[in-house]
């Protein structure tokens, strides 16, 4: 039902210049009550997300608004590289901007495809060691647009991906994204226990009534920092037949040896079929997504991936951010390498200090403490000591599982990690989190 808008310009109040209009009629005050209502409902269950307002660039220190000249130690963010704010970074950007414009204002296939987007493209497939890539708004879009087609992708021989004859077998941990994509798929849908091996094979050899069968899951599970088990995966996958797809968005940059990701990490990337993976992360931090893998997989999806053919192109700025980031990625992997030592000793000294951190060898280091409320205490009472954390419940965890998400960053110093500790420290002995 369409909402009036009420009536002309300056009548009523608040409809002069400045001034907010608001919708009248039934409906609208029906639409209201009940927004209000789920509102509540949020704030009541203590689920209420803040958004804090920061004003200067990304970066391990940064300023609040509102909080004056002082400084704090941001320990939230996914810049797993720190090149949100590298100098080189943000100058590919501006001779982007100023070389291809703010945008294209359209789609790809219309008149939205410039050189510097193909030349991404090329690189990220370069990158992973594919045969192509196809760039998307985010790597949500990237996710709907494998699954929502019901992945009748042809990718070998003809044959058509995922059908009502096929299945998807997904880690039940695995992002909302996958989640959301696989339920617009029409293939059987299969659900097995995170990173059970014995039950991914139990449900594969169910799964063999179906013609064809994909694996799918995160690289990297972003809320519990551990690290999917690929090599069982893969093999699993090679003795009944199924292909694997992966999303690498917390593995993208700095998981292996050259920051190729998790099947690099684990030496199975000829094993791994799809990659989806974003820019918004380790590669520059601005926005965007894409999938890598088999060239007629890449060519089917820009003919049928509705976010691709209906969303418009990343912005020239972007495209320069990620794609800089990557020839930094591939000139050297010293950035990459500079990952593990932060993070062991931040998980170590952590967990000397009687913390349980879940996980392991991944910069997301969730502090786990099980209550919400302790959790959301917590994280204020460290921003009151200069760290800015986030504390995590339901419904983004399960019940009881409540926890204090920490990340570590490449351009942490480790002086920064240390002040950390030591603040957590404070503040789990003030609350009852340490004895």
């Amino acid at each position: 039902m369409w909402l009036r808008v009420a009536a002309a310009a300056g009548s009523g109040a608040g409809a002069g210049a400045g001034g907010s209009r608001a919708a009248s009629g039934a409906a609208a005050a029906q639409l209201r009550r009940r927004l209000e209502g789920e509102l509540e409902g949020i704030r009541g269950a203590g689920t209420w997300k803040s958004e804090r307002v920061i004003a200067s660039p990304q970066g391990p220190h940064l300023r609040l608004a509102g909080g004056g000249d002082a400084g704090i130690l941001n320990f939230c963010a996914n810049n797993y590289l720190g090149l949100s704010s590298h100098p080189q970074v943000i100058r590919a950007a501006v001779r982007a901007l100023e070389e291809f414009g703010a945008g294209l204002s359209s789609v790809r296939f219309i008149c939205g495809t410039q050189s510097i987007h193909k030349e991404l493209e090329e690189k990220i497939a370069r990158f992973h060691q594919r045969e192509d890539a196809i760039l998307y708004a985010s790597c949500f879009d990237a996710n709907a647009g494998i699954f929502e087609q019901r992945l009748t992708l042809y990718v070998w021989h003809g044959q058509a991906l995922l059908t009502p004859e096929d299945a998807v077998l997904s880690d039940e941990l695995n992002h909302a994204s996958i989640i959301d994509g696989i339920r617009l798929c029409k293939a059987n849908k299969y659900r097995y226990k995170h990173m059970d091996m014995q039950d991914l094979e139990a449900k594969l050899q169910d799964a063999q009534k179906h013609r064809l069968r994909l694996v799918a899951t995160d690289g990297a599970f972003s809320m519990d920092g551990d690290i999917a088990p690929l090599r069982e995966i893969c093999q699993l996958a090679q003795k009944y037949d199924a292909l694997v797809f992966i999303d690498e968005c917390h593995a993208t940059g700095f998981l292996g040896p050259n920051g190729r990701g998790t099947d690099e990490l684990l030496g199975v990337m000829d094993k791994v079929t799809i990659i989806n993976s974003t820019l918004g992360k380790a590669l520059g931090g601005a926005a965007g997504g894409y999938t890598t893998g088999p060239k007629p997989l890449i060519d089917l999806l820009r003919q049928r991936s509705r976010p691709y053919l209906f969303s418009n192109s990343l912005p020239p700025a972007v495209v320069g951010c990620a794609s800089k980031a990557l020839d930094l990625l591939m000139e050297s992997n010293a950035i990459a390498q500079s990952m593990a030592a932060k993070t062991q000793r931040f998980r170590s000294k952590m967990t000397a200090a009687g913390f349980t951190i879940s996980g392991k060898d991944h910069p997301i280091c969730p502090v786990m403490l099980g209550d919400a409320r302790l959790a959301a205490v917590m994280a204020e009472d460290m921003l009151s000591r200069g760290i800015y954390v986030i504390g995590f419940s339901y419904p983004v965890v399960p019940k009881g599982k409540a926890r204090i998400r920490v990340q570590i960053s490449a351009v942490h110093s480790d002086e920064d990690i240390d002040r950390c500790v030591e603040a957590f420290t404070e503040v789990g002995r003030k609350h009852g989190a340490l004895p």
